[in-house]
């Protein structure tokens, strides 16, 4: 089954989704809102994907967090993905021992169908 990581009102998770319904794919949601995501998650993703591709550095949690000051070195940035989840960039897909991060609709259609 595909496991999606995000928030429900993410734009990039309602495509997901939307792409994963419109091909009939059975998916679960994780919501970063209700749940909180242990940091072995985040070290699984990690032999995946770099840590560049999971740290949202454009998100509004890391504007008000004022990161950019801090000048966050991969440990930093890993350390506060497991301390606040929404700086993780959305969706964050499991699938197959696969993991893709954020949506773009041909490594979906490549990935899934």
């Amino acid at each position: 089954m595909i496991k999606v990581y995000g928030i429900k009102n993410c734009d990039s998770v309602k495509k997901a989704l939307s792409f994963f319904k419109k091909h009939d794919l059975a998916y679960e949601l994780f919501d970063f809102k209700v749940e909180s995501l242990p940091c072995e998650k985040i070290d699984r993703w990690i032999e995946h994907v770099s840590i560049k591709d999971l740290f949202n550095s454009r998100s509004t949690t890391y504007r008000n967090l004022k990161l950019k000051e801090l000048n966050l070195d991969e440990n930093g940035q890993k350390e506060w993905l497991c301390k606040e989840n929404l700086l993780i960039k959305r969706p964050v897909i499991e699938f197959n021992d696969q993991v893709l991060v954020g949506f773009n609709e041909e490594n979906y259609q490549r990935s899934f169908l």
